[in-house]
This record gives structure tokens, C-alpha cells and sequence, in this order.
């Protein structure tokens, strides 16, 4: 049966900080210019996780009078503070000399999925249609290979393939161009990438894993505004984890953990690092006497311009995270993926407004981009990920501090980083085996109870959206070699290898606990698992990550 199809001049695929800035300022630029959004949470926000402090210097330039329109920034960040943990109770405060990248001064505390709600708001008002609960599944390809749009899934398919009786045919969205704005490893954007070779050239893309919660704290050890990120403790020898705390508003403070997927000890838990953490006693002292309400992790993307994939293609773009454009330096991606989308919007406007038909290649996309303050922002610092790898934490950060500190990222070299972070994993057998300290129930907590308050959900008769190319691998290879660490890696459980009544040993994969991180996607040691979107509406449903 044909799927019915609607027409569009743009669509765009994800309504994150990207896509959403890329709809407004098309709209922006002209209402005769139709522009849609689908996105795959159940609203708009219920998938975005964000550290999240921002600069306001793209949405300072997309609404200029967003404070009269109710934007969500309403805590300046008062102060700065950096510490390096030696142990559970050591610490020494870094001066700000020596973190460059960590000066706030002018930035806010915000929820990004509220300033996501904020931005469909706007992009609604300007006339952009936007349909959350939408998964786009499919990418549309025209006779001449160009992309033609994205057909969203199909909803009511069961595990077994079959029809349900609340079966409904996924649509065709067609357009003139479609931009894709996924986020971090984005499913559609990752097939674009290969079928167009557009990272031909480039280094490998380099990942970490990213936890964030949000606790309700005492209000005598409240203090809005306050920014602390810390480094050291626990983290795995060699591993440059690095974490935060926000003092948000409402007596909330967002804390964080950042593991990079470039570590070797396949015994490494990165949640249980992010469990650890909090038990130190710089980090301990505000959650005591709190109440842990939201939890969430996602992958993000670390691996700087050396990793930036050419972003425009025979009928569309790639913007934001999709195209790799984190300041991962700075641990900001907001204002950086609201001005990609900007400058795309730029470009589209100026295709569709002289007389472009579609399909075509728009490389004036990366003349835009590279004449920007963004090209300017992410080369300035596109060191500070290879040092960290190269070198460690401790003497990588110093080496940081040289490159920007001293030269302002003006060295001219341009260190490279060209092994895969699903390669970086040595064996088993020979890495220290790592023991955790089983969680409290009240600092710290275990996965499932965690994944409780992530709301996530998946309709549970549906094909699971993690697939294997090869169901042999789990336990022949990556048991056998490995320890299978899908069942270390994942934040949220969904991998656990069981062993039958007959002794054989399986991997059982808990598809509806699945929060969306994509890292069995991306640090999977033989590539054998590939995350495809569900059922449009599933996943985790977060209220002000």
C-alpha cells in the first residue's frame, strides 16, 4: 500500500536547539517558505538532555528580545568555580587562570528542553508546522540518488511483524531540501554520512557519555548561579571523566558526569563512576538532605572540527550535533547548534528564494559556516580533545592551558586523533577488574530505580530498535574477549548476559528501559549493534532536563 505523502520547501528532522533555530530564522527570512519538524519524543523536550549552562550569543542574535518573549533564562551564573579531586575527600581549586574554557561570566543556567519548548513556541507562531511523536525512519531518495525527504515509522507493528489493531502507516514527507538535526549520532544522519561519504578525509568522530540528575536541595545550601566543574576522582586511570554542578532556580541544582568513550578497561562502569562522584565530600555536602527527582544520560559529540563531516549533500544539510558542532572544550552545545541551524537557514533561504528547484548540493553552506564566529569558536579549541586523549586528564588539561591560555588557540598545528573509540578497548584479561561500591539508596542509586525517573517507555510488543548484525557476537566475541561491556557501558540496563538451564550464555537485551543515549551504538567493540529509531512517542520523557 502507498504511503500518503505531504509536500514541503523544508523539512527538518529532530526539534532540538538545531533544528528549531534553523525553522524560525527560515521563517524568519520568509513566510512563503514552508518548513516542517518532526520529532520523535512524545513532545518537544522530552528528549533533550543538556548540561546546561549557555551562552546567549546565538539566541541573542535569533530573538533579540527574548527576555519580552519569556525565554527560559532566568539564572545568570554568578561564580565560577573548577576543582580537581585527588580523592573522596581531597580537592584543590584550580584558578581560573588555568581553565579558560570554564569563564561563564555573561552565560545562564537553563533546562534546554524548556528552552526547546520556548523555541517551538516561537517557530509555531511563525507559521512552522511541527509534529512531536513522530519517529522518522526512512530517508526518501529521488531517481537521481538525491535525498527526496523521510518517511516516518509506522505505528501498531508488533515484535513479530505483524499488524496490531492500532496499526497506522507511517507518511512521506517530501521537500525541496531536508535537513537533519538529530543530535548526537544521529540514526538518519549517520546513514547520510556513509552513503555520501561526507566524513571522507576526516578524523573518526570521538564520543563521551554524558549523566545528568537534578536534585531538589536544601535551601540554606542553595545558591542560584553558582557553577562548579570538577575533574579527577574517580575517574578510571587515564580516563579525563570530567562533572559539573548547577545551581539552577527552585532550590534545584543539576549535577553531571561525563565519562569520554575513548577509555580502554572494559571493566569500566562509566554509571557507577557518575554514582561514585557524588559521594565526594564537595559534591555530597549539597545533595544531603535532598531529593533526587529526574535522571537521564546521553552520548555527546567531543571530537571537534578534525571530525566535522562535510554538512551539505544532494538535497540537504547537516546541522548541529548531526554535523559534530559541540564545543566540547567549553562542555556547550547549545548556542553553537542554534548557529549552525541559522546559518543553514540562511543558505536554504537563499537557494529557495533564487529559484533553486531542490535536491541540489548547497556547499555555500560551509562558506557560510567557515566565515562565521562559530568556524572561529570550534578552531580556536580544536586541540583540547586530542591532548586530552593523547596526554590524560592532568597533563592534557596543562597542555590545554598552553595552547589557549598562553597562544589563544593560535598554535599552527592541528593535532589529529584517528583511532575510533570502538577500537580504544583492550582485553579483559589483561585490565584490572574494577570494584564499585554498591549505591546507598540515598546519595547514590542503581540503574533501574534511575531509568524510573527518566519516564522512560516503550510499547513493549514492538521490533526492538537494537538490533545485532550478528547475534553470535555478545557472547562468542565480546564475553569471550571483552566481558561483554554493553553490560558495564549502557546507563540504563538494557544489556544483561543470562545463562540458561542448559549452561549456554545469551544476551538479553531490555529494549523498553532503552534512553536513547546511542552509546551501544558507538562503543561497541566490533560494531555489531546498530540503534534504529522505535515507535514514534518512546523513550524517555524528561520534564526539564
Amino acid at each position: 500500500m502507498e504511503r500518503e505523502s505531504m509536500e514541503f520547501d523544508v523539512v527538518i528532522v529532530g526539534a532540538g536547539p538545531a533544528g528549531l533555530s534553523a525553522a524560525c530564522r527560515i521563517r524568519q527570512l520568509s513566510e512563503d517558505i514552508s518548513v516542517c519538524v518532526v520529532e520523535k519524543g512524545a513532545e518537544v523536550g522530552a528528549h533533550i538532555l543538556s548540561g546546561a549552562v549557555m551562552d546567549p550569543k546565538a539566541i541573542n542574535e535569533l530573538f533579540p528580545d527574548w527576555e519580552e518573549r519569556g525565554a527560559p533564562l532566568n539564572v545568570p551564573v554568578t561564580q565560577d568555580e573548577v576543582l580537581l579531586l585527588q580523592s573522596q575527600k581531597g580537592a584543590v581549586k584550580v584558578p581560573l587562570i588555568f581553565a579558560p574554557g570554564f569563564h561563564n561570566d555573561g552565560n545562564y543556567v537553563i533546562s534546554l528542553a524548556n528552552v526547546c519548548r520556548w523555541l517551538a513556541e516561537q517557530a509555531e507562531g511563525l507559521g512552522v508546522e511541527i509534529y512531536p511523536g513522530f519517529a522518522a525512519s526512512e530517508v526518501l531518495y529521488n531517481d537521481d540518488g538525491s535525498v527526496k525527504g523521510i518517511a516516518t515509522g509506522d505505528m501498531g507493528v508488533a515484535a513479530d511483524g505483524s499488524q496490531k489493531d492500532a496499526y497506522m502507516q507511517g507518511m512521506e514527507l517530501h521537500a525541496k531540501y531536508t535537513v537533519f538535526s538529530e543530535g548526537c549520532r544521529g540514526h538518519l544522519g549517520k546513514q547520510i554520512i556513509a552513503k555520501f561519504n561526507l566524513d571522507e578525509g576526516c578524523d573518526p568522530q570521538h564520543y563521551g557519555l554524558g549523566f545528568k540528575e537534578i536534585w531538589e536541595i536544601d535551601e540554606a545550601k542553595h545558591k542560584a548561579g553558582l557553577v562548579i566543574h570538577t575533574t579527577g576522582w574517580p575517574a578510571s586511570k587515564g580516563t579525563a571523566s570530567g562533572s559539573y554542578l548547577y545551581h539552577a532556580e527552585g532550590n534545584q541544582i543539576a549535577i553531571g558526569y561525563v565519562v569520554p568513550l575513548s577509555y580502554d578497561n572494559p571493566h569500566v562502569s562509566p554509571f557507577d563512576e557518575f554514582q561514585q562522584w557524588k559521594h565526594h565530600e564537595k559534591i555530597k555536602h549539597y545533595l544531603e538532605g535532598g531529593t533526587r527527582i529526574s535522571y537521564g544520560a546521553r552520548a555527546l559529540i567531543k571530537g571537534g572540527p578534525q571530525s566535522r563531516p562535510k554538512m551539505s549533500f544532494p538535497g540537504g544539510l547537516l546541522i548541529g550535533d548531526d554535523a559534530g558542532t559541540l564545543n566540547f572544550a567549553r562542555i556547550k552545545g547549545s548556542h553553537t547548534a542554534m548557529k549552525s541551524g541559522m546559518i543553514a537557514a540562511d543558505t536554504l533561504h537563499a537557494a529557495l528564494t533564487g529559484g533553486a528547484e531542490g535536491a541540489s548540493d548547497l556547499t555555500d553552506y560551509a562558506d557560510r559556516f567557515n566565515g562565521s564566529w562559530l568556524d572561529d569558536e570550534l578552531n580556536k579549541w580544536r586541540n583540547f580533545g586530542p591532548l586530552l586523549h593523547k596526554f590524560g586528564g592532568i597533563i592534557g588539561a596543562a597542555l590545554a592551558f598552553i595552547d589557549q591560555g598562553i597562544f589563544q588557540g593560535k598554535l599552527p598545528f592541528t593535532l589529529r586523533d584517528p583511532k575510533p573509540d570502538h577500537l580504544t578497548l583492550k582485553l579483559a584479561a589483561e585490565m584490572p577488574k574494577i570494584e564499585y561500591p554498591k549505591p546507598d539508596g540515598v546519595i547514590s542509586f542503581d540503574k533501574l530505580s534511575s531509568v524510573f525517573l527518566s519516564n522512560t517507555n516503550h510499547e513493549e510488543d514492538q521490533p526492538c530498535h537494537l538490533t545485532l548484525k550478528d547475534a553470535s557476537v555478545p557472547v562468542n566475541h565480546n564475553l569471550a574477549l571483552y566481558d561483554e561491556p554493553a553490560q558495564r557501558y549502557c546507563p540504563a540496563g538494557v544489556y544483561e548476559i543470562v545463562e540458561e538451564e542448559s549452561g549456554d550464555k545469551r544476551l538479553q537485551i531490555n529494549a523498553q528501559n532503552c534512553v536513547h543515549c546511542k552509546t551501544c551504538d558507538i562503543k561497541d567493540p566490533t560494531q555489531n549493534i546498530e540503534w534504529v529509531t522505535p515507535e514514534g512517542l518512546g523513550g524517555p520523557s524528561y520534564p526539564n532536563m
